[in-house]
């Protein structure tokens, strides 16, 4: 079969020919149809991430068609157009996931191929309404985003929602599954456009993080604090995710791009704040966001679909920070 492979730390990923993975007892292979890239996987690229072997076939986030299933799976779900749930071994507890807990694409070779193996509990029917793009781009930041907003954030509808970084997978399928909720919502970014694509796809307003004491002028833009914020970069503009939270609300942390979080502690327990961690998302929070997504007929926003060969490009983009919205990789 035709993959991507990566052969090192800041080596370009490579199209090559490479064995055809077999399904084991429990598992099914899917001939991929569409494949999504992640942020994980430029980091991984970068050497940027624990666990690191190679060569390696990265890709968390695929669709496909089951053709072949191992010892223990009925042969009846043969043909069935699926989605991956690329989070392998939480655990049984449901706050958090278990030291086994790994993500495909590293260790097990990932979506950037032609065919992939794994288990058949980690597959899911494809949401109708949508393309096999679309629904490539949904897994990974699908799962993140809802476990972000409804099992740690706890939203109801009709609260205020402040995400920042629009533009990124995460983000968008955050915006779209809180108006989905029925949630007003506000983003940041650092480009004008962004914000008024978010606009665009429901967002009330937004502003942008570079501009001065952005966390209070977008609280009174909002006419009021926020009560739930949705980050990703940390780093020195917590503080003003503290200014922008109303009292009593919650900030969920799902990544750290920017670095350490510098937070004015007096503002956090003044204003009787919780500051929340997460992390992908359980079995039960994959179903949960799939049916969300069902039900509102939310359509993942796809930035750009191009042949599995262009992989590094894709890569090179999504590194730059330029996108809006999910790259998608076609496989033919």
């Amino acid at each position: 079969m035709k993959a991507l492979v990566l052969d090192g730390i800041d080596q370009p990923l490579q199209l090559r020919e490479v064995p055809a993975p077999q399904p084991q007892p429990g598992e099914v292979r899917l001939r991929l149809q569409a494949a999504a890239l992640n942020h994980r996987d430029v980091w991984i690229q970068k050497g940027q991430y624990a666990g690191l072997r190679f060569p390696i076939i990265l890709g968390s986030d695929g669709v496909g068609l089951i053709e072949a299933v191992g010892e223990g799976v009925e042969p009846s779900c043969l043909g069935q157009q699926v989605l991956i749930n690329p989070g392998f071994g939480w655990g049984d507890n449901p706050r958090a996931q278990g030291r086994a807990f790994n993500i495909l694409g590293l260790p097990l070779d990932g979506t950037f191929a032609e065919l992939v193996c794994v288990p058949r509990a980690h597959v899911h029917a494809c949401p109708s309404h949508l393309t096999a793009s679309q629904a490539a781009a949904l897994p990974l930041g699908g799962v993140t985003a809802y476990r972000a907003l409804f099992t740690r954030g706890q939203l109801q509808a009709g609260e205020r929602v402040l995400i920042t970084g629009i533009g990124g997978g995460v983000a968008l399928l955050a915006l779209q599954l809180a108006l989905a909720a029925g949630a007003e919502v506000w983003v940041t970014s650092g480009q004008a456009d962004k914000i008024e694509r978010a606009c665009q796809l429901g967002a009330r307003g937004g502003i942008s993080y570079h501009q001065p004491k952005w966390g209070l002028e977008l609280a009174r833009q909002a006419g009021g604090g926020f009560d739930l914020i949705i980050d990703s970069a940390a780093g020195p503009g917590v503080a003003q995710l503290v200014e922008a939270a109303a009292p009593g609300s919650r900030i969920v942390f799902y990544g750290g791009t920017v670095g350490t979080m510098q937070v004015p502690p007096a503002r956090v327990f003044w204003k009787q704040l919780s500051l929340l961690g997460s992390t992908m998302g359980t079995t039960d929070d994959f179903t949960a966001m799939l049916a969300l997504v069902d039900r509102a007929r939310v359509l993942p926003v796809v930035d750009s679909v191009v042949p599995l060969a262009e992989g590094e490009a894709a890569m090179r983009r999504l590194e730059s920070g330029q996108q809006f919205g999910k790259l998608v990789l076609s496989i033919d």
